[in-house]
């Protein structure tokens, strides 16, 4: 008996082509089902996560009353935040500070000081904002979700009535 036939089918039975396709598909679904990945799990389920704060400074804000903004921020205690156009999910308001809006103001002697803006209201404002909420603490720095944060790294904030982009200038973990 032949190995091959005319009709390329193994021992006559079974052609060659449907041979490769099944041990193919056969050893997909063993390397998905037995194989695991070095990349991790989306989820990092089982992961040790860290609490860490995050320092964020807001600058000229476009708002009419900024109190407002700072009222809904401490009265929920938790904003939504986007990391990097990447969605975290929600984060824990520890403090938010009202900045002094200065300019700088050249003195007699050469050098310079910064004092209170004298222009009217502007309807802008500076914010400093601490957040607190749990990292997975790596090697290359934390990562809130999918997404390293760092100094420097933008930081959009969504409430009820705001949605604003910052960026962190602090970042510090607690262990």
């Amino acid at each position: 008996m032949q190995l091959l036939d005319a009709r390329g089918r193994l021992f006559g039975k079974v052609s060659i082509l449907d041979l490769g396709a099944v041990l193919t598909i056969l050893a997909v679904i063993f390397g998905i089902l037995f194989l695991p990945g070095s990349g991790g799990s989306v989820a990092q389920v089982g992961a040790n996560k860290t609490p860490v704060e995050i320092d964020l400074i807001v600058r000229g804000l476009s708002v009419r009353d900024p109190q407002v903004v700072v009222d809904e921020l401490m009265a929920n205690k938790s904003t939504k935040i986007v990391i990097r156009n990447q969605p975290y999910g929600t984060i824990k308001v520890k403090s938010v500070e009202l900045l002094e809006r200065t300019t700088s103001v050249p003195q007699p002697d050469g050098s310079v000081k910064a004092l209170p803006d004298p222009r009217p209201e502007l309807y802008n404002t500076d914010m400093y904002i601490v957040l607190e909420g749990n990292a997975i603490i790596r090697d290359d720095g934390p990562v809130l979700g999918n997404s390293k944060i760092k100094i420097g790294t933008p930081v959009e904030l969504e409430g009820k009535t705001y949605g604003f982009n910052t960026s962190a200038i602090d970042v510090r973990i607690l262990e």
